[in-house]
């Protein structure tokens, strides 16, 4: 069964994060954070293939997390221009697995991660 990929408009996405999302030729968006230390995480998100992908690199340029997810059905932004308590959460169906992804932007960088059989 098909199921619509909820996302918030840049504007929403900008006001929590404190970063406009950019859009390549596919439509696929992207929104860049980084925080104090200098890790940088990449987030992208596709409404057509409800998908996301999340890249977190380190201060020296190393990758520490590469997960790729389909199945997105609502994507959520909650903050406050990037400031204390900025988060990003997606919630994922995929027949008999549900699951969800939590990424924590500010004050330090964290991802959450699970994926569930009904």
């Amino acid at each position: 069964m098909y199921r619509e990929f909820f996302t918030p408009e840049d504007e929403e996405v900008y006001e929590a994060l404190g970063e406009w999302p950019d859009s390549d030729e596919d439509g696929v968006r992207t929104v860049t954070l980084q925080d104090a230390s200098g890790q940088s995480l990449v987030f992208s998100y596709d409404v057509l293939s409800r998908s996301v992908r999340v890249r977190w690199v380190n201060e020296q340029g190393m990758e520490l997390t590469d997960v790729y997810r389909e199945g997105a059905t609502r994507l959520s932004v909650s903050g406050s221009g990037g400031g204390a308590g900025a988060h990003i959460s997606v919630d994922f169906h995929m027949g008999e697995c549900a699951g969800a992804m939590d990424i924590q932007v500010t004050p330090a960088l964290s991802v959450r991660d699970r994926l569930l059989f009904q």
